[in-house]
């Protein structure tokens, strides 16, 4: 099997359970014990503090960690709209993951504030001109994910900071699917708050990062024995921080030697070049053609079910899937296709394909192979 669900959850790094897996077993103490074996645990806990703070650019004070990219968006949006004390609105974009999207009903549903939605183009592109006119005096916090997690879009976080900044709101940034392929430094450099997702990069389920910026005030979501400077109560979990530690540090390694940058591309080029040249129409690229990771790669097949395709591409030995993980076993059609135009029966046919750069070049061109054969098959069966 190849498997090409990565950004649902990726497999987990050799090296992560590696350095991760004394602190389940032999150094399993707790950070705030007074003893050796909670001293061990601090010490991880200060040293991955450290790592994924050196990999955003920004202070350890400011890093704060999580259970996964859901508590991250919770708590940068509901903490970050209610902490800033001016207008009751709350911006996202139109394609936001549903982390982001239900914590603003949650505000708009028990605090009064509005939601507004920032629109997309037709690639999955926020429009910046539309912001400009949302984001005005009464916009308390806005929220855009860094990378789409169905189309793989890259979105202008840098121009919108400045919109929200400009205005006096505060900027968060998902960046569960940037984390790997983009610099996470430059990213954080705009922004106020920015998640991340541990099980995304190879670390553990469960495990994930916020950066806050000292230059904000977030409300924390968990209130108890006061760890992390009260920010995020709970005994902490020195091997899910561990985790997240160090797969970002062989991201950030991966990234510098430009593995896997050419399988998006070339998957792109193949499947399309080889469709096309059977019948005009058979597959359409989602999201936009250059400003995109080279780790998500959707389309959709307008004369096929989505599900007869990724049914045919598993007996084929490909793993993949229509779209987020979040809206698995839903009968609806993609939220963000609808959003970026695509009318319902179309949605329905999308197939993602996503990986790590650890992916092998040999597995992609087997990909591409199984796409083709399944497209022509059931095109030619229809």
């Amino acid at each position: 099997m190849i498997y090409m669900d990565a950004a649902s959850t990726a497999p987990p790094r050799q090296e992560v359970l590696d350095l991760v897996t004394p602190l389940l077993t032999s150094n399993f103490g707790n950070p705030a014990s007074r003893h050796e074996l909670g001293h061990q645990a601090k010490r991880a806990n200060d040293w991955a503090r450290a790592q994924v703070a050196g990999q955003l650019g920004v202070g350890e004070g400011e890093i704060y960690f999580t259970s996964g990219g859901t508590e991250g968006d919770n708590t940068a949006v509901i903490g970050g709209a209610l902490a800033n004390p001016r207008g009751k609105v709350v911006l996202s974009s139109a394609i936001e993951h549903p982390a982001v999207m239900e914590a603003c009903a949650y505000l708009a549903a028990i605090h009064g504030f509005t939601h507004k939605l920032i629109p997309v183009d037709e690639y999955g592109m926020v429009d910046v001109r539309a912001a400009k006119d949302l984001i005005d005096d009464q916009v308390a916090l806005v929220s855009v994910m860094s990378v789409n997690n169905e189309v793989g879009t890259i979105q202008p976080i840098r121009e919108l900071a400045q919109l929200a900044h400009d205005a006096g709101a505060l900027m968060h940034t998902d960046a569960v699917q940037a984390a790997g392929w983009l610099d996470l430094a430059e990213l954080a450099s705009h922004v106020d708050v920015l998640s991340l997702s541990g099980h995304k990069i190879g670390a553990l389920k469960g495990s994930g990062a916020l950066y806050i910026s000292h230059r904000c005030e977030v409300l924390p979501l968990l209130h108890g024995g006061g760890q992390q400077g009260g920010q995020r109560s709970g005994t902490e979990n020195p091997a899910a921080s561990v985790g997240i530690a160090r797969a970002l540090q062989l991201c950030a390694e991966q990234r510098q030697q430009g593995a896997g940058d050419s399988y998006g591309n070339y998957l792109i080029d193949r499947i399309t070049r080889e469709l096309e040249a059977v019948a005009p129409g058979l597959v359409q690229l989602t999201g936009h053609r250059e400003q995109r990771i080279g780790g998500i790669v959707s389309f959709v097949f307008p004369r096929t079910a989505g599900e007869t395709v990724l049914i045919e591409l598993e007996r084929r030995g490909v793993l993949c899937s229509s779209g987020s993980a979040c809206s698995a076993g839903s009968t609806d059609p993609s939220p963000v296709l609808t959003a970026m135009g695509y009318d319902e029966q179309l949605a329905h046919t999308a197939v993602r394909l996503s990986f790590t750069r650890g992916t092998k070049e040999n597995e992609i061109s087997q990909v591409a192979s199984a796409v083709v054969a399944t497209v022509k098959a059931l095109v030619a069966g229809a």
